[in-house]
């Protein structure tokens, strides 16, 4: 279980000693296997076909199985999603990783909520429902500069510091820290979870 309600349990530590829960979720929407995902750009690196910007978070964001190199699919930051995780985990604090793959994108898209396009589907909690959720855009302007390796807030590129506080603001959470490369080093910290 990947809850904070599931570390708890699964600790033996009940969850009012949980002073601070990170959740780390990625600058963009990842799944493997299949399942509804409503806001994937479809791209199948096998034939080379499908959505440029699934291609360019594919490949640029190494989104395939560490063990099975099975292709990741991918898709635009989610922030109703990431906002039920908030909400069912009372996180404290997000890390967003993986801000450096963005780079390059003349705009970025937040899917900040659903239509839904079947008068049948009712909720959203459930697989079924989800596959008749469109997803509603938000579009931001993208950001040429690079962002690899930056370990300031006050280094990103402003479109890219703008992605970040509207992440913040949609999710109604902190991001303690941005991850903008693989290497440990590579990461901005903005509240330590340690001493929050």
């Amino acid at each position: 279980n990947t809850t904070a309600g599931g570390v708890s349990s699964g600790s033996g530590m009940g969850p009012l000693h949980l002073d601070y829960v990170l959740g780390i979720t990625k600058a963009y929407t990842t799944r493997v296997g299949a399942g509804p995902f409503p806001t994937e750009l479809v791209y199948d690196a096998a034939a080379d076909s499908g959505d440029p910007i699934g291609k360019h978070l594919g490949t640029v964001g190494h989104e395939f199985g560490a063990s099975t190199g099975r292709q990741r699919r991918c898709g635009w930051f989610d922030a109703e999603i990431l906002r039920r995780s908030v909400d069912v985990n009372s996180l404290s604090g997000i890390c967003l990783t993986k801000l450096d793959v963005l780079d390059g994108l003349e705009e970025v898209k937040i899917c900040v909520g659903y239509e839904n396009t079947d008068s049948g589907c009712v909720g959203s909690s459930d697989a079924v429902s989800f596959e008749c959720l469109k997803p509603i855009y938000e579009t931001m302007p993208g950001w040429s500069e690079s962002t690899v390796g930056l370990t300031s807030i006050d280094q990103l590129p402003a479109n890219a510091l703008a992605y970040v506080k509207r992440i913040e603001q949609l999710i109604e959470c902190p991001i303690d820290i941005v991850s903008t490369g693989p290497d440990r080093a590579e990461t901005i910290v903005l509240r330590h979870p340690f001493s929050a």
